[in-house]
Order: C-alpha cells, then sequence, then structure tokens
C-alpha cells in the first residue's frame, strides 16, 4: 500500500460535475468514480445532471436498445 496517493491533475479550463458534493470543481478534486467530465465550460458542468437524465431518456427510448428476444441483430 502506498504512502503517498499520486492525485490526478487536470489541465486548466477543465470542469468537472461531482456527484459526491453535487457541485462543479474546476480540475479534478474528487476521485473519478465520483464526478461526470471534463466538460469544456462551467455551464456545461453545472448542466451536467441535465445531460445525463436527457441521455438516459434517450437510450431507454432508443428502438436498437428494446429489440424483441430472439430478433436476428444483423439487420
Amino acid at each position: 500500500m502506498a504512502l503517498f496517493k499520486k492525485r490526478t491533475v487536470g489541465k486548466p479550463g477543465e470542469w468537472y460535475y461531482c456527484l459526491e458534493h453535487k457541485k462543479v470543481e474546476e480540475g479534478p478534486e474528487c476521485p473519478a468514480k465520483d464526478r461526470f467530465g471534463p466538460y469544456a465550460s462551467r455551464t456545461e458542468a453545472e448542466h451536467a445532471m441535465q445531460t445525463a437524465r436527457e441521455r438516459n431518456l434517450e437510450w431507454e427510448n432508443d428502438p436498437h436498445w428494446h429489440d424483441a428476444p430472439g430478433e436476428d441483430q444483423r439487420g
């Protein structure tokens, strides 16, 4: 076990949304498992949860995802 953890360093201008603290961060402050990003702007990071909801809805309504069992996928 390492005594010191190597901290991930972000690039200037990279924004993240921390799922644990529910806040926007410049650079990765929290572990990767607890954040969305990187985003190009603070505004994009602020809307991370809305973007995720929209993408989930698109995915749930994707006809390719909900094919009937046993249907041929080679189409």
